[in-house]
């Protein structure tokens, strides 16, 4: 990885669909990374045709990471170690395995000592 790669959470694509600024500056020049599961929390939802296409250049800007063994021998190591919902000991599974930060609102990721993480306050402007 060249240091320019970061794995963003659902959380936080969730907020740039609702046009944060501050957000769209912190990734500016990154290789946006996102987990499978990330892919299917923003796909599977009933929404409008309007958010769908949203949605779907949101996702055309980002690399999708797929599942593999390595990820899954991780999740099990995450969720069991720290108590996870599954889609949260996925996503910081891929971040461990692909070695990259992890951008995220929710304050749970916070335990998993593993994790390089960037923590991202809602409504608060990073000073």
């Amino acid at each position: 990885m060249s240091g320019k790669e970061i794995l963003v959470d659902t959380n936080i694509l969730l907020y740039l669909l609702n046009g944060s600024d501050t957000l769209e500056e912190i990734l500016q020049g990154k290789d946006v990374y996102i987990s499978f599961i990330t892919e299917l929390e923003l796909t599977g939802k009933k929404i409008s045709d309007n958010e769908d296409a949203k949605i779907t250049q949101l996702l055309n800007d980002c690399s999708v990471i797929a599942l593999n063994n390595s990820i899954k021998a991780k999740y099990k190591e995450i969720r069991s170690k720290y108590k996870l919902k599954l889609a949260d000991a996925v996503i910081a599974a891929t971040s461990i395995v692909y070695d990259m930060p992890l951008i995220t609102a929710d304050k749970q990721f916070k335990t998993i000592k593993e994790l390089t993480l960037v923590t991202y306050h809602h409504g608060v402007d990073p000073a």
